[in-house]
């Protein structure tokens, strides 16, 4: 009698998370990822992780914009909240700005830049 192999834990589905990209090629978010120090990256990086394995995610991490829009909030060390604007298009993620948040409300430029790019990801 042969020995029963227990059942494999089931293996967090990931979503793949793609940096928006301009017409000239450039990825704005990434770029400002890496202007941020080595610890904010890491942080906003572990939140943008968690959204990738554990979708769906609600706040205090994740909070929904509206029209297909979410934010990832990563409070930072020195007090500030840094914001990933991202939308999902043919099961990926797309971040499409980021920006650090210094007020309660999103500045409506941020949110228009964002919406902006949302539809261009969306329409191709």
């Amino acid at each position: 009698m042969g020995l029963k192999k227990s059942p494999s834990p089931q293996k967090a589905q990931r979503i793949e998370l793609v940096f928006y990209r301009t017409g000239a090629g450039n990825m704005p978010v990434r770029d400002w990822l890496l202007s941020l120090s080595v610890d904010d990256r890491r942080l906003i990086g572990q939140d943008l992780q968690r959204v990738q394995f554990r979708w769906p995610v609600g706040m205090p991490l994740v909070r929904p914009l509206g029209k297909g829009l979410h934010e990832v909030r990563t409070p930072l060390p020195d007090g500030t909240i840094a914001r990933v604007l991202f939308c999902f298009h043919q099961n990926e993620l797309y971040a499409l700005h980021g920006f650090i948040k210094k007020s309660q409300k999103i500045p409506a430029a941020d949110l228009e830049l964002a919406r902006k790019r949302q539809k261009e990801v969306e329409n191709g």
